[in-house]
């Protein structure tokens, strides 16, 4: 399935190394959440930082579909005047959520806490997707859901006018899911209570308290139960957006596979839940490391120095999947250029992201001419100790991280390396190409 108007990129070795300092666009999870709790609390919260992605500011229009006061007012600076907990407002139109998975998944979330009525669809990626994984939890809140086959968008939400408390122990590791069950907390009275066998992010937690919630994580033989007392007044407090680590995760990987490089990642979310990727690249050697860091808006931040490197192959355990779910394309595009093998275990989030992300992954891998194969949900990554042979045309699936990791690759590659469709990249990296390209002489990237 492709965009109605495919933009394909091509990215060739450049002909100097990748060399400055860069930033990167906001935090997505972030951005997604400081726009929706800005609309929920009382008073004026101003954003900063904003990821200004597609994906967002369908948050954005949905939060003002929904009653709420969502003014630009600069780049990446943003004010949402709030309706306070429990005062959203029914929207007269449906409400699309373009590609986000997130903002789908725990906006359903913030409306079952509300006696509303509200209809929400996406693109056609997005409306592939589960969400019987967030309907069925919420259900117990009394929300009711009417979807298509298999729990899939479109569908329609009638929020509940007295909701409950959820208790709910995760099936999988899922933020989003969890986040949703903590969002439909809010307009509940009592303690809603949830249960994580695997630590997921968790930005929300840290922004309900930053708003003013009250939020308690405990670590117990059951898992990680997090419980948020209901009805809270939630006040505007403003919010400093960190870089996304997903984002960096591409320019980061790029210094490391292009000999010579070095570059350094600004203002960069370092979110211990979040950072899997960064951990696994220091132990295939990669000359990573951190600097000038400290704490902004509740999250920690700092500014990532890459360096080019030899790596060498290594085995990512699948307890630290929930912490780079995003980064396994990327990492194996670093694999790939490693001595020996990398086998990355316990994937199966990964086939309901964007796309089915680990057979669009090892697709990746084997139209440039790297052995990778898909052993249960482990992805095995034959790396050539060198450059990667290229050469391929990759098919994205409409998956902005697929496309990002295929240039990635061209840059390491003998033959330049071609993305089918590199539109969707603007959901969460809008300027990816102009910034890559600016790190280096002439244009690597460029169409076709």
């Amino acid at each position: 399935m492709s965009h109605p108007d495919p933009r394909p990129l091509r990215a060739s070795a450049p002909s100097a190394p990748l060399a400055g300092r860069l930033g990167v666009p906001g935090d997505k999870s972030i951005s997604h959440r400081a726009l929706m709790f800005g609309a929920v609390a009382v008073g004026t919260t101003e954003i900063t930082g904003l990821l200004e992605g597609e994906d967002v500011l369908r948050t954005a229009a949905a939060m003002r579909a929904l009653g709420a006061t969502v003014d630009n007012t600069g780049p990446g600076a943003w004010r949402v005047s709030g309706r306070g907990v429990g005062g959203l407002v029914e929207p007269a139109d449906v409400l699309d959520m373009g590609n986000s998975g997130t903002a789908a998944r725990l906006l359903l979330g913030l409306i079952s806490g509300h006696p509303l009525f509200a209809v929400m669809t996406g693109d056609a990626s997005l409306r592939r997707r589960p969400m019987k994984r967030v309907t069925d939890p919420l259900s117990a809140t009394g929300a009711q859901f009417w979807t298509r086959e298999g729990g899939r968008l479109p569908l329609a939400v009638r929020g509940a006018a007295d909701p409950l408390p959820i208790d709910y122990v995760l099936p999988v590791a899922s933020a989003q899911v969890k986040s949703a069950c903590l969002l439909a907390g809010l307009c509940a009275p009592g303690t809603t209570r949830v249960v994580e066998k695997e630590p997921t992010r968790d930005h929300t937690e840290n922004m309900l308290r930053h708003f003013g919630a009250t939020v308690s994580v405990e670590d117990t033989a059951e898992g990680r139960v997090i419980r948020l007392e209901g009805q809270p007044e939630l006040v505007a407090a403003p919010v400093l957006v960190p870089g996304d680590p997903s984002s960096a995760a591409f320019p980061v990987v790029a210094a490391l596979l292009v000999p010579g490089s070095r570059v350094v990642v600004e203002n960069v979310g370092l979110n211990p839940l979040r950072t899997g990727l960064f951990t696994t690249l220091r132990e295939m050697g990669a000359a990573l490391r951190i600097e000038n860091e400290r704490i902004a808006g509740g999250e920690p931040v700092g500014d990532i120095v890459a360096e080019y490197t030899e790596l060498s192959g290594v085995t990512v355990p699948p307890h630290r999947a929930p912490s780079m779910i995003d980064e396994y394309p990327v990492l194996a595009v670093a694999a790939a250029a490693a001595r020996g093998v990398t086998r990355m275990k316990g994937l199966a989030e990964l086939r309901v992201k964007e796309s089915d992300r680990l057979a669009a992954t090892a697709a990746l891998l084997a139209v440039n001419g790297i052995k990778a194969e898909i052993e249960g949900d482990d992805l095995i990554v034959h790396g050539t100790g060198g450059a990667i042979p290229g050469g391929g045309t990759v098919e994205t699936h409409m998956d902005h991280r697929i496309a990002m990791s295929a240039l990635v690759m061209g840059l390491a590659a003998r033959s330049p390396v071609t993305a089918d469709d590199a539109a969707f990249i603007d959901t969460s990296f809008p300027g990816f190409a102009t910034l890559m390209n600016g790190l280096t002489a002439g244009a690597p990237l460029a169409a076709p």
